[in-house]
């Protein structure tokens, strides 16, 4: 299993080419249409909703993002949809909206959010409901996540669909997870276990020694999130790609 070229050859707009101030919020309709006309590839973000589609927002929560408040996963989608993003003039889609949208004109990286609340393997709706979203999508494609057992479960859902694990220094102040589960989860062990073909790096992180051991395994590494030239410079001595946001990477790199 490995990722289509299109994953190497163009920037990842980190949850789209959002820019507030134009108009285009995160993971919206609008940022997905201008990170297509730019060409550039898409990385976004799916949550559940309590009907069990899979929503392209980010947050466990609606508060950040919208005039609303309280979890994601205790609307439906029909109710989420009509909940407008701060700074744009439509709702929340979801995630067949966005690939009918992106339609396989540029690569398209869809992270699946931790449902478990703690990295475990509680977990399976929001997988099925992408799978299900996925299973005649047309086009390059992949799929990720933080949580391994995640990924592992999208392998046995849709085995032809690249897929990869999100990784981090998981630094003890910055998760809220038992550091016994970020001491695990630090040395990425569950690559090989979930048939990854890449990862998604945490961009300060790129020169732990693990990275450099699984790219000379043939991973593609990927990082997040670059927001300024200085930083892609110097992130693309070890990373094949870059998840950007906050300016406009160059497409020549």
């Amino acid at each position: 299993m490995t990722l289509p070229r299109a994953f190497y050859e163009v920037p990842l707009a980190h949850r789209a080419l959002h820019d507030v101030a134009r108009g285009r919020p995160e993971n919206s309709r609008a940022a997905i249409r201008a990170a297509i006309a730019a060409g550039y590839g898409i990385e976004i973000d799916v949550q559940l909703s309590a009907d069990g589609a899979a929503m392209v927002f980010h947050d466990y929560a609606l508060d950040r993002l919208t005039h609303n408040s309280g979890a994601v996963r205790l609307h439906s989608a029909d109710e989420l949809k009509a909940v407008p993003l701060k700074g744009g003039d439509e709702g929340i889609p979801d995630l067949p909206e966005v690939l009918r949208l992106v339609a396989g004109q540029v690569p398209l990286l869809i992270e699946l959010k931790d449902q478990d609340g703690a990295m475990g393997d509680d977990l399976g709706p929001l997988e099925q409901a992408t799978a299900a979203a996925l299973n005649h999508y047309k086009g390059p494609v992949a799929v990720m996540s933080f949580n391994p057992h995640s990924v592992a479960m999208m392998r046995d859902l849709l085995p032809d669909v690249p897929r990869g694990i999100v990784t981090s220094a998981y630094r003890y102040d910055e998760w809220p997870l038992p550091k016994a589960t970020c001491d695990q989860l630090r040395d990425i062990p569950d690559y090989d276990r979930t048939g990854s073909c890449f990862i998604s790096h945490e961009v300060d992180d790129l020169d732990r020694p693990r990275v450099a051991e699984l790219k000379a395994q043939g991973a593609m590494i990927c990082c997040w999130t670059v927001c300024s030239v200085d930083v892609e410079n110097e992130a693309r001595q070890i990373a094949d790609n870059i998840t950007f946001e906050g300016y406009i990477a160059a497409l020549d790199a």
